[in-house]
């Protein structure tokens, strides 16, 4: 990529995609649907950046689907809390929930997979290269007990690959329910001595710039839009900015690392690398990018941005 003022900056933009996902494989795309496969389950459910046209025919994406995921009452969407949900079609014996592994280095991760209403499963399988830096990053530091703050950590995968690399892990997410999920892949997983918050992360974030404590690692991971515990509201380009400013506070002057992930659309890999670089400095080196799968016909499906670095 290049930027060109009164002078020419040159920097490349990495492309990420899953390396070590031996039990998922994306094999289709288009239509706005992916049809994937978790384990031995296969699911089709809305993807709004497949935009272009199937490989496979429409019936045979139904053949292989053990469930598909339909978003509203008649195929049309139900906004509830800003959020679309759905429901399952289910056949084949297929389960509401299973349970789905991951391995890398020393890292062994078993993680509880289930059909939501909102049409999430539990994982998001292009963000595993980022399980992977975490795991390799806090090993690099040759730390006793590094310090990881998780934002927004859903299922807790990320939090379970900063605690499989020896840390103390702080996992905060806003919905209780989630927090229980995630603690039972801490469980499933061998693991144990995560410290779980449910909390709004802003709010956290503050409190702990107030408390004068620091992290070796943040993860952040927020959604386009939220609620907190306490009905608190979540907008990504509302409060992005500021967490990012509590997050530089909070960020431990060295053996240190943070990892960005957004998914809006129309959020650039651009705008992630400029907060990192706004709030920690013009010169550090991150690293920044898209993050993709692609189906078994090689169609790049884009799954997010992200930007990270360590010092």
């Amino acid at each position: 990529m290049t930027l060109c003022g009164k002078a020419c900056i040159f920097r490349d933009m990495k492309l990420l995609y899953p390396t070590h996902m031996k039990e998922y494989e994306l094999i289709d795309t288009g239509g706005f649907e992916k049809l994937e496969r978790f384990g031995a389950y296969v699911i089709m459910r809305p993807e709004s950046q497949a935009v272009w046209d199937k490989s496979l025919p429409s019936a045979e994406w139904k053949r292989r689907a053990h469930a598909v995921y339909t978003l509203g009452d008649n195929g049309e969407s139900i906004t509830g809390d800003n959020r679309d949900r759905g429901t399952w079609e289910r056949k084949n014996n297929m389960p509401e929930q299973w349970m789905f592994s991951y391995s890398y280095a020393d890292m062994r991760l078993a993680l509880k997979l289930a059909l939501t209403s909102f049409g999430h499963i539990g994982i998001f399988p292009e963000q595993s290269e980022n399980w992977n830096y975490i795991h390799d990053t806090l090993h690099s530091f040759h730390m006793n007990t590094p310090r990881v703050l998780n934002l927004f950590a859903y299922t807790g995968a990320a939090s379970l690959a900063a605690k499989s690399a020896g840390a103390d892990v702080v996992h905060v997410d806003s919905v209780k329910h989630t927090v229980s999920w995630a603690r039972e892949n801490m469980e499933a997983s061998g693991l144990s001595n995560i410290r779980w918050i449910v909390e709004d992360a802003l709010k956290y974030a503050k409190r702990e710039v107030n408390r004068g404590n620091s992290y070796n690692g943040i993860i952040l991971d927020p959604p386009k839009y939220g609620r907190g515990p306490k009905g608190e509201r979540w907008l990504l380009d509302m409060y992005i900015n500021e967490i990012m400013g509590l997050c530089s506070q909070l960020l431990a002057k060295k053996n240190a690392f943070l990892l960005l992930n957004l998914y809006s659309m129309g959020y650039s890999a651009v705008i992630a690398d400029n907060l990192i670089r706004s709030h920690f400095g013009r010169n550090i080196e991150n690293e920044f990018g898209e993050l993709y799968i692609a189906d078994t016909f090689k169609k790049p499906l884009p799954l997010g941005v992200y930007s990270r670095f360590r010092r």
